[in-house]
């Protein structure tokens, strides 16, 4: 059957995702392009003189809400075209326009009026392209060629699988994050990055611009009041003293306003006063810190797949809607599974007040069962270096360079979310390879948060995080550490699974989970008891935080505390509510 979210079944195809779709960095121009596109799939690589029909874009081909319901397959080319006609007065002179497209799977090449513009490898970041030169006036011809190996080569492909089922879900292409342009003067900020000094009571403002052409303006405003200023040139890191300064927390997520003029330029964010990090509570237990302060990181596993939209949420309703109810059940964290969110997803964590764990998008080639299953069951635990690559799917060097690359990229991406406070390189050993080695490049390129280098299994010993994933068996917490005493901070990254089929809101007839239950009350006692006999007990031994498996169904998967529609809450909220509640140091 076919399922639909609410959001779904209400969607305008003429407002698809309208807003903003870059809330750190604003400017008041803004062009959406959005909406119906002429698609074709075609056996090469040349453009069709027919396309095939309409798609809504930014829903892939093989999500229902796209209209067009066709597998894109490797070697195969999926084109987008549509013309696009400037508003009155939006190219000014002596400005440029730029094309966005928050992300794109797999490679893809931008073509306007026949010119090229632009493109990029890796479905998961943004493109940017300067149409400014190939621009005319009246009516210009955009169009998009899109390929996808999905997961036949090792690029980043997340847990896209072109024969679904089980943990591996439908693979999907193409434009699947909002289309924008803006028009912007030739000399203006690229990004701005924003790190917050808590214990020194002042930000780090560096605005980063095309051309240098004197200083930037910098103003930040607490409550719409300026409380600091100050002038520097491009690419100059300047300290910001902020007066009283209020920390930003899950439970006070408490936003200033930022505001940089550089020449003719305006541009308007936002920024979060925390730190992150690990250390010693008062027993001398490693713990994971917010602003200084032990804080047990009560978490969900959020894969960010919707039925109608595969990889893109309905609205922005729907992921408002998704974080909100987590929120209200008591979480207080998200790890954001394998994904890369737009970025008003972030926005969301930000301003609702939820920590967020970053994993980076796994690739490489086909994976072993040696290594990606028998880990559940056994102690097996592999080296991830040299001759043992192979056994990761990281033979090919060309992939693992492309990994870090990305990975440096995902964190200057990602760099000003307030919420989040964990980066997650690999996980269970999915593409896994040096990851010591990849945990220091992340602590050295962003040190103001931690780093679990290897999520579930095949620990390396680095990274912050000692990281655990424990299924189909009870967990223990000891006091106790490895040799050479272990100061990373326990992390129990991802348990329960708890499964319960919900008939008319589930994807299909197969059922994957880690321990059934036949009804709701049946599911609540086991939840409960999990926590009670498990989870709570193993607090004060050590354990900093917990990462239950998970938001919703995704597909065959039918573990979600939420239906894969999110029409069906599986477990009363005041259980939830009550157990997070003794999830708390």
């Amino acid at each position: 059957m076919t399922l639909t979210t609410q959001w779904g079944e209400a969607l305008d195809p003429e407002q698809v995702l309208p807003e903003y779709p870059r809330p750190q960095l604003v400017r008041d121009s803004h062009l959406n392009l959005n909406g119906r596109w002429a698609y074709a799939i075609t056996d090469d690589a040349r453009e069709p003189a027919r396309y095939d029909g309409e798609i809504l874009v930014p829903f892939s081909p093989e999500a229902p809400l796209s209209g067009v319901g066709r597998q894109l397959r490797p070697g195969q080319t999926l084109w987008y075209r549509r013309t696009v006609r400037l508003p009155d007065g939006f190219h000014r002179p002596g400005h440029r326009v730029l094309l966005h497209f928050g992300a794109v799977d797999q490679s893809c090449s931008v073509l306007l009026n026949g010119v090229p513009v632009g493109g990029r490898t890796g479905g998961y970041l943004p493109v940017r392209c300067d149409l400014t030169d190939a621009l005319r006036d009246g009516e210009n011809v955009l169009v998009v060629a899109v390929r996808d190996d999905s997961d036949t080569s090792w690029h980043a492909r997340g847990k896209q699988k072109l024969r679904r089922g089980g943990i591996w879900y439908t693979a999907q292409s193409g434009i699947w994050q909002t289309v924008w342009a803006e028009s912007v003067p030739a000399a203006h900020v690229e990004r701005l990055t924003l790190t917050p000094h808590l214990a020194q009571g002042c930000v780090e403002v560096t605005v980063h611009a095309s051309v240098a052409v004197g200083d930037a303006e910098i103003r930040i405003l607490a409550g719409g009041v300026v409380v600091a200023e100050a002038s520097a040139a491009a690419g100059t890191a300047v300290r910001l003293p902020l007066p009283e300064v209020r920390p930003w927390t899950p439970e006070d997520p408490f936003l200033y306003d930022v505001t940089v003029g550089y020449g003719d330029d305006q541009v308007r964010g936002y920024l979060g006063m925390r730190s992150f990090g690990v250390g010693p509570d008062a027993d001398g237990v490693p713990r994971l810190l917010l602003n200084g302060q032990p804080y047990f990181h009560a978490g969900v596993l959020d894969q960010g797949y919707w039925p109608d939209g595969l990889y893109t949420a309905p609205s922005d309703e729907a992921m408002v809607a998704d974080i909100a109810a987590m929120k209200r059940l008591g979480f207080t964290m998200l790890r954001k599974h394998i994904k890369i969110e737009p970025l008003r997803w972030y926005h969301h964590c930000d301003r609702l007040g939820i920590l967020v764990w970053q994993d980076m998008v796994n690739g490489g080639s086909a994976y072993r069962p040696l290594v990606v299953t028998a880990p559940v069951l056994t102690p097996l635990r592999l080296p991830d270096r040299g001759r043992w690559r192979r056994w990761f799917g990281r033979a090919d060097a060309a992939g693992r360079d492309e990994f870090r690359a990305e990975t440096r990229e995902t964190v200057e991406h990602l760099r000003n979310v307030v919420s989040i406070a964990v980066w997650v390189p690999f996980n269970e050993g999915w593409g896994q390879f040096d990851a010591t080695e990849v945990a220091r490049e992340v602590a050295a390129l962003d040190p103001t948060r931690t780093v679990d280098h290897a999520s579930g299994w095949h620990d390396q010993g680095g990274g912050d995080l000692r990281s655990l994933h424990v299924y189909f068996r009870r967990f223990r917490a000891s006091r106790r550490r490895p040799p050479g005493r272990d100061l990373r901070a326990l992390v129990l990254s991802e348990y329960g699974g708890y499964t319960l089929r919900v008939d008319g809101h589930a994807f299909g007839p197969a059922e994957f989970g880690y321990r059934r239950y036949r009804t709701g009350a049946e599911l609540a006692e086991a939840f409960t008891r999990l926590h009670d006999e498990q989870i709570v007990p193993a607090i004060p031994a050590g354990l900093a935080a917990t990462v239950y498996t998970q938001l919703s169904d995704v597909e065959d998967e039918l573990n979600g505390l939420f239906s894969y529609d999110r029409r069906v809450l599986k477990l009363p909220e005041e259980v939830l509510r009550q157990v997070n509640d003794r999830l708390r140091l």
